[in-house]
């Protein structure tokens, strides 16, 4: 009878040393997990002194912010490579920062533009040049885009206005003084640039 009572106890006892182990390993791993998804919060957190007074701002997701920096990169690109005055050093300046956003796609169109004497005539019929964005369509998941817009080249004599459709796709390399949105535009090529209007 004592036997019997001692094994019952001995069980009783393991069961309750099972139970207790079971659920400390269940609560060490809440605990950890509710842990981790603290830590993960508080990295997407940073704080902005100003003085000696914090500020919480959250930090936007890439993927958030992709759409909006992608259309703002394919615009000042497009500002950059079309916008011309007839200023010789003002044109090679804003060229060259147009072939930081763009890959060697823009060096060679660049270079046929040349060729054909489209800067030689911006200087010596005094000519200005500006783009107007009608629309960028940009596709987040194969990175393609198709960018829209209005030349109107205004020389002394008459003033003519062209549309442009432009393609290309868009990469993220990164962010330095000359490429502030950390994007490249790849495979760019002109689709149309054609006579709208002529004004006398």
């Amino acid at each position: 009878m004592l036997i019997k009572d001692l094994a019952n106890k001995t069980k009783v006892a393991l069961l309750t040393v099972i139970i207790t182990i079971t659920g400390c390993t269940a609560i060490c791993i809440y605990c950890f997990q509710c842990c981790m998804a603290l830590v993960k919060e508080e990295r997407n957190q940073i704080y902005i002194l100003d003085g000696n007074i914090p500020f919480l701002a959250q930090r936007a997701m890439l993927e958030a912010n992709f759409e909006m920096e992608a259309k703002a990169h394919i615009q000042l690109f497009h500002q950059y490579f079309f916008n011309l005055p007839p200023d010789d050093e003002y044109i090679k300046w804003t060229l060259a920062k147009a072939m930081y956003m763009c890959d060697g796609t823009a060096l060679k169109q660049k270079q046929a533009m040349q060729e054909a004497g489209f800067y030689s005539d911006i200087m010596s019929s005094s000519a200005v040049c500006t783009i107007m964005c009608d629309s960028i369509i940009l596709n987040s998941d194969t990175k393609e885009f198709k960018y829209y817009g209005t030349q109107l080249i205004k020389r002394r004599t008459k003033s003519m206005k062209r549309s442009i459709i432009t393609v290309g796709g868009i990469e993220n390399v990164p962010r330095t003084r000359n490429n502030p949105h950390g994007l490249l535009i790849t495979k760019w090529k002109t689709l149309e640039n054609k006579d709208l209007n002529i004004y006398e």
